[in-house]
């Protein structure tokens, strides 16, 4: 686990460890475990553009260190778009207080990989259909072509988990 700092209602920083535990799965996608190694990595992406590259270099690094080289070109794909989404849309809040930072988590279940991001709103994310003309609104369409499967849950007390799951 990696120790992370949050604030506390008083505005103080604390440390706490960060999820996930080793064996995390996400439930929806339990049907799809086979047996093997499990490891996972967490990295918390700072409120920036750059924060997209540093992802994307995480994942190259984790999957090499995993011996998964096969997977990083579509783990890049699907870590850049949901990346971008937690940034743009999950860092979004009406209340600063509440403001966390954006998590991101490779988890190792036999050959299956698991991209999977935490942020603290509450929004839904949803599967655009775009005009011809608009500038973006893909990003979820190339996530679920190129995972077997993909979903998010609700956090508790706040906040949700956007994963995908490839192999």
């Amino acid at each position: 686990m990696i120790n992370v700092q949050s604030p506390t209602a008083h505005g103080q920083w604390t440390t706490f460890d960060w999820w996930p535990p080793v064996g995390w799965w996400p439930e929806a996608a339990r049907d799809l475990l086979v047996a093997g190694p499990s490891a996972s990595a967490t990295f918390v992406l700072p409120p920036t553009a750059s924060s997209i590259h540093a992802a994307r270099s995480f994942t190259t690094g984790t999957l090499t260190g995993w011996g998964m080289k096969e997977l990083i070109e579509n783990m890049e794909l699907v870590v850049s778009e949901l990346a971008t989404n937690a940034l743009r849309h999950g860092l979004r809040l009406p209340e600063p207080s509440c403001e966390r930072p954006v998590h991101m988590s490779l988890v190792r279940r036999g050959p299956l990989v698991t991209g999977a991001f935490t942020d603290p709103a509450s929004s839904v994310p949803v599967l655009r259909y775009p005009g011809p003309l608009d500038a973006g609104g893909l990003g979820l369409h190339i996530v679920e072509s190129l995972s077997h499967r993909w979903g998010w849950s609700a956090l508790s007390p706040h906040g949700k988990i956007v994963w995908a799951v490839l192999s």
